[in-house]
């Protein structure tokens, strides 16, 4: 057993088998990646590879104080752990960061990261600053199963779920980018988060609400339920069981308001209709004028944009008696997307309607166009930088064998 001040000497070459939780990947190097894991199964994973269970319940308080707190990647910083103890902690254990393949910034602030896993999967998060507030947008998935066509991630097939650990990377690196450690209320740069990155959200449940259950902790990012928003394009049998599990602000990808437009543009509709999600909406737990549901609407030319469409919007709104606000999305266009962005006047008549009828609705302000930042875009642009770098490598390859 250890001591207070003691590690096992190691064994060269030889690492303790330790059982992988469910909440991280595994890495090639079999140590584990302690981001993402609660408080229990840090304090398992810690016994497993030799603490006994008072120092595994003291260690773990510490390592967690660190990570989430300080924002600490390395055991040698956490001074209230003995020295002796670190090269062993390090021999087992990781805490780890995605890794940046590219990052960007642009001209309006925008923060665009595309990050690589430890399996070699590539993924993204986006960080929007406003005066009076930061928004991460983190993704769930590699890729998406949805297929929603106004959308550059539903163009790319589903690679797998990312885990807890991965989900809550994403909002460890922006930290790191923006320089919030150590970890407090007061004064911070990124104070939401909205989970409408790549992905389907209820689609990878169990991981993204253990993740953010760690960004809810008061003891780790302590980041308020009501400044973290969940986006779903619909996944009905879901909804209340996201309620009543995570418990934060409810966005919905609505985009139409007619079976047959919804079916095309987001093909969930054809499993799960728009009146059975906007009852779904109705019984969300928590869902109160204090707490509104923001439905989300992109604008797109001539297909969803009309004053008929405003009105029946406003209409389905109200006969649910659904605490409601509109965010009207003006269509980020990316190369080979089959619709245009609706005219800044038809926008703008979009709206008023809305609001006439006593629903607010803002228009969201296009944001990092220049650096593509819509869902997917930077993803897909590596992927061609890549593809050419291999075709440029092959010619020359050809060329040199004459």
């Amino acid at each position: 057993m250890l001591t207070a001040s003691a590690a096992p000497m190691p064994i060269p070459g030889h690492i303790d088998p330790v059982t992988v939780p469910r909440a991280s990947a595994p890495r090639t190097d079999g140590r584990i990646d302690l981001i993402g894991l609660p408080r229990d199964e840090l304090r398992q994973v810690l016994a497993e590879a030799g603490l006994d269970a008072r120092q595994a319940k003291l260690r773990a308080k510490q390592i967690w104080h660190w990570i989430y707190n300080r924002g600490a990647t390395d055991f040698a910083a956490m001074t209230d752990i003995a020295k002796a103890q670190h090269p062993w902690l390090a021999e087992r254990f990781v805490i780890g960061r995605p890794q940046v393949v590219e990052a960007q910034v642009s001209t309006d602030g925008t923060r665009k990261w595309l990050l690589r896993s430890e399996d070699g999967q590539d993924y993204e998060a986006v960080f929007i600053p406003d005066a009076d507030r930061g928004t991460l947008c983190v993704s769930s998935q590699v890729g998406c199963t949805l297929n929603c066509r106004f959308c550059h991630t539903g163009t790319m097939r589903l690679v797998r779920n990312l885990t807890a650990g991965e989900i809550v990377g994403q909002v460890m690196l922006a930290r790191d980018a923006l320089g919030e450690w150590p970890s407090q209320p007061e004064g911070r740069m990124l104070t939401n988060i909205v989970m409408m990155g790549m992905g389907e959200p209820l689609y990878n449940f169990d991981a993204v609400r253990d993740a953010l259950k760690l960004v809810m902790d008061g003891d780790g990012l302590a980041l308020s339920k009501r400044r973290i928003t969940l986006s779903t394009s619909g996944v009905v049998p879901m909804m209340a069981r996201a309620g009543e599990e995570i418990g934060v602000n409810l966005a919905v990808s609505l985009h139409a308001v007619t079976k047959d437009v919804r079916d095309e543009i987001v093909p969930l509709n054809r499993k799960y209709g728009i009146e059975e999600l906007l009852q779904a909406c109705a019984d969300y737990p928590g869902a109160n004028n204090a707490r509104r549901i923001t439905f989300e609407y992109v604008m797109l030319k001539d297909k969803n944009d009309s004053d008929a469409e405003a009105h029946e919007l406003v209409r389905l709104l109200k006969h649910y008696k659904l605490p409601a606000k509109v965010n009207l999305i003006p269509f980020n266009p990316w190369p080979g997307a089959p619709y245009e962005t609706s005219t800044p006047d038809r926008v703008r008549r979009f709206s008023e309607i809305i609001f006439e009828g006593g629903i607010s609705a803002p228009v969201r302000t296009p944001r990092g166009r220049d650096i593509d930042a819509a869902c997917g875009q930077l993803k897909t642009a590596a992927e061609k930088k890549s593809r050419a770098e291999l075709d440029r490598l092959a010619a020359e390859k050809q060329a040199a064998l004459g």
